[in-house]
């Protein structure tokens, strides 16, 4: 159950948290003390030029990012001899990323996603995808795929505020190699051995953060919406009961630890969404003007999607869907949660 010794280490992906990941990364040892060699990699060869020549990005103001970062659009020298691949790919693209490099990565190389969604049509969590689709291209042997989530809004981590994440993995292993590669001054890293249940919670708070925007877009108040979290992280916690997560997790830092962060937060994308909904604008007009993916919007479909699978209550995950893609009023949608019919409170 040692760690495992990282030496050279790629971030897939130059949205927001791949950017923060490498920045961090950059300034960590290894286990002998020397830096460690990231290298940066995305999709898209004039964003990441710009990305190398100004060490900054639209995606995140004020960020920076160290010399030390290699940055390259080119799949086969980001993953040529690198010892563990940061995955900080939208879960919708995640499948179509990993089936393209999937040749190219190291048979040894550990994985940790950072992804927070479900994959729609498939209901695959992103370790899964991630798995799946290294399994499609060749046959790779069984290698550790980790999943880090919390309450970690990116444009905090960039300023080094203080944050923490848990690193669930089935291998312990490697668990406490993403704990180590990630510990810093500024941030807590925590394992847990429930993958489900952490990326679960990663994904389905989302949903709930863009509920939550919606009650400010109303100016609902704040009685409201810290009704709406505690009734969010019953209805996450019967989803993840159902697909055998523990129910501990979803109180943990992975579950209201990143709920209240995204709920909260004015910088939350989902949560932001939710409120420009709230004030009367279209969800195309808002996806149109925003630079970054916004996870909960896909996530909605699969959440209610599973839900039904399962045979789980969702009524908020369902307002929500309502709300996103059959045209209902947000008014309206709040209306209708606060004029279910009465019963017992139940967590779990």
């Amino acid at each position: 159950m040692k760690p495992r010794n990282i030496r050279r280490i790629t971030v897939l992906g130059d949205g927001q948290m791949g950017l923060v990941c490498a920045a961090l990364l950059a300034e960590q040892p290894t286990a002998e003390g020397s830096p460690l060699a990231v290298t940066l990699w995305g999709h898209d060869p004039d964003e990441l030029s710009l990305v190398e020549q100004s060490r900054g990005s639209l995606r995140l103001g004020g960020f920076h990012l160290p010399r030390a970062v290699a940055v390259t659009a080119s799949a086969a020298r980001a993953l040529a001899e690198t010892d563990a691949i940061i995955s900080a790919v939208p879960t919708q693209y995640l499948r179509g990323v990993w089936e393209r490099l999937a040749p190219l990565t190291p048979r040894e190389a550990g994985i940790v996603s950072v992804a927070k969604g479900i994959e729609n049509q498939t209901l695959l969590r992103p370790t899964q995808v991630i798995a799946q689709a290294l399994g499609e291209a060749r046959d790779a042997g069984p290698r550790p795929i980790a999943a880090l989530s919390g309450p970690t809004i990116a444009p905090e981590l960039a300023r080094r505020l203080p944050a923490t994440m848990v690193a669930a993995c089935d291998d312990p292993g490697f668990a406490l190699t993403v704990q180590r590669l990630f510990t810093c001054g500024w941030l807590r890293i925590y394992t847990n051995p429930d993958i489900i249940g952490v990326e679960l919670a990663g994904a389905t708070k989302n949903v709930i953060a863009i509920a939550a925007g919606i009650l400010d877009g109303l100016q609902a108040g704040h009685n409201a919406k810290s009704a709406l979290l505690a009734r969010g992280l019953a209805e996450i916690t019967r989803l993840g009961a159902a697909m055998g997560a523990r129910q501990e997790t979803f109180f943990g830092v992975a579950g209201v630890g990143d709920l209240a962060t995204s709920c909260f937060s004015p910088e939350g994308r989902n949560r932001s969404l939710g409120e420009a909904l709230g004030r009367g604008e279209t969800l195309e007009a808002y996806l149109a003007r925003t630079r970054s993916v916004v996870e909960g919007v896909a996530t909605t479909r699969s959440v209610v999607d599973l839900a039904s699978r399962l045979g789980v209550d969702v009524p908020i995950a369902a307002a929500v869907h309502a709300v996103l893609f059959e045209g209902m009023d947000p008014i309206r949608g709040i209306t209708a949660l606060m004029s279910r019919e009465p019963k017992a409170e139940r967590v779990g």
